[in-house]
């Protein structure tokens, strides 16, 4: 016992000045404590980054990529505009929108429902898309519209989110209020009917958003946010948008380009009753489609009573006589901006004999450009709506959802020449050339003499406020927008007006 004492006794004699040797168990627990420190130190970092930018890191992250990528992104990142600062309010609940119809009837929707979730003082869950209607178009926002642009250009008017928080959502056993807002309604409507539905339901889901809100009456501000979702915040996806700047590319490098809006479509004829120009069994295969779907509430309908009111697309036969009127150069392109054309080829006879160099987007792209479009009837009438923005002219032969938004662009980018046909007059004008009481000539200056002010000129909206429906639609012709001042009286001094492409 006393030597094995003397000998620790020598061992601890060495010690003095020496660094006492850590454990094994010491020297674990110390890595186990850095590493935890360095992994929050680089979550923190992440997190951080995410918010002043989520693409910055992005590239630094995918370093595997190779340099030469990764200083090409942080060069795009220092291009891009900074994020507008984020408003600092408090959220009197959850809107959840559904949106229907097609296309454009949503975008307009968007703009609409991103106005009274500003209006309300509300969260706004990125819109729904329609799924279900004829065109049974399975895009989602996201598919379409780049979402994190919509979210971040209007963070300093409202707070959008991708998803309710789990708590508000059905699998967790919480139902919203569903219901569709009245049609055509004013502010008033909202503050006063719909904002106390908050103070009982922290969600509430609008399951119908067509035409929700009113034309007219508004305040200047929400009108003017209206525009700033429309023309600046519902980008398309960068795929969308490069498929078609390459259209548009092309379509210019071969002079200039009427961009013909034919709704001459199958759903159109048949939810429309209208069938001039067809066979018996093509008019029979068109009723039968309107009879298949049981939320169309027109059943009969007499095409003849329709066309003379005005409410029919035209033919694209008349379509052929209306162009030839207005003596636009035969030589020109014109691109048709729709889906497949009731009868095809057959129907596009005329028109095609007159203005031989008719193109769509099927012949001056390669079919692999657009597989991905594909059955998704939204995506492809989004490249229509980028070429028929860019066009020399702009020529719908029905006045719709798309035609009255694209007109709406135009209006905003300039005037650009937009022909807003009057089909009511149109078609008697037909008529009587047709029975021989019209000459060529004469029908020819009646038809210019009638739409001489219908180009797309500075005007304002027709207001009728005990029938919206036939008032002038706010997204054709929001003036409200096209200047910084209360008033736009100047916009309609008398020699602003534009003449027919000739």
């Amino acid at each position: 016992m006393e030597v094995r004492s003397e000998s620790v006794q020598l061992r601890c004699d060495k010690l003095p000045g020496q660094v006492i040797p850590k454990t094994r168990l010491q020297v674990w627990f110390i890595r186990i404590c850095s590493s935890i420190v360095i992994w929050t130190c680089l979550v923190q970092i992440v997190t951080v980054g995410e918010l002043w930018h989520p693409h910055l890191l992005s590239g630094l992250l995918n370093h595997s990529d190779g340099s030469s990528k990764v200083f090409k992104e942080k060069k795009a990142v220092q291009l891009l505009p900074p994020l507008p600062p984020a408003r600092n309010y408090t959220s009197n609940g959850f809107l959840k929108v559904s949106c229907n119809g097609g296309l454009n009837q949503m975008r307009a929707a968007i703009c609409d429902m991103v106005t009274v979730a500003r209006m309300l003082n509300l969260t706004l869950v990125v819109p729904e898309l329609d799924k279900t209607s004829f065109w049974a178009d399975p895009s989602d926002f996201e598919d379409i519209f780049d979402v994190r642009h919509f979210i971040d250009s209007l963070r300093d008017e409202i707070r959008i989110i991708k998803r309710l928080p789990k708590r508000f959502t059905r699998k967790y056993g919480y139902q919203p209020l569903e219901m569709p807002p009245v049609s055509w309604s004013s502010e008033k409507y909202y503050m006063e009917q719909i904002l106390p539905l908050f103070g009982k339901h922290k969600v509430i889901h609008f399951n119908r958003t067509d035409t929700r809100l009113a034309n007219n009456m508004i305040p200047l501000d929400l009108q003017k946010l209206r525009c700033r979702v429309n023309f600046q915040a519902l980008r398309f996806t960068p795929q969308i948008e490069a498929l078609g700047q390459k259209l548009v590319h092309i379509l210019k490098d071969r002079g200039p380009f009427i961009a013909l809006h034919l709704r001459y479509e199958m759903d159109m004829l048949a939810f429309s009753g209208c069938t001039h120009g067809c066979t018996e069994q093509e008019a029979e295969e068109l009723k039968q489609l309107r009879y298949a779907f049981p939320w169309w509430r027109e059943k009969d309908i007499v095409s003849e009573e329709r066309r003379m009111q005005g409410l029919c697309p035209l033919t694209p036969e008349e379509t052929d006589l209306v162009l030839r009127a207005l003596d636009f150069d035969k030589d020109i392109q014109i691109y048709i901006a729709s889906g497949e054309i009731y009868g095809s080829e057959r129907r596009l006879a005329a028109l095609r004999a007159s203005f031989p160099r008719i193109v769509k987007k099927e012949k001056l792209l390669d079919p692999d450009d657009l597989r991905q479009f594909q059955n998704h009837s939204s995506q492809m009438a989004a490249l229509d709506f980028i070429v028929s923005v860019a066009s020399s002219v702009f020529i719908p032969t029905y006045d719709g959802n798309m035609a009255k938004l694209v007109e709406g662009h135009r209006r905003y980018l300039g005037f650009r020449k937009t022909v807003q046909l009057d089909r009511r007059k149109l078609v008697e004008l037909i008529d009587l050339h047709h029975n021989g009481s019209l000459s060529w000539d004469q029908f020819s200056f009646s038809l210019r003499s009638t739409h001489e002010k219908r180009m797309g000129q500075p005007a304002f909206r027709k207001v009728d406020i005990d029938k919206p429906k036939e008032e002038d639609y706010f997204y054709a012709n929001p003036y409200e927008c096209f200047c910084d001042r209360p008033s736009c009286d100047d916009l309609l001094v008398a020699g602003n007006r534009t003449e027919v492409l000739q």
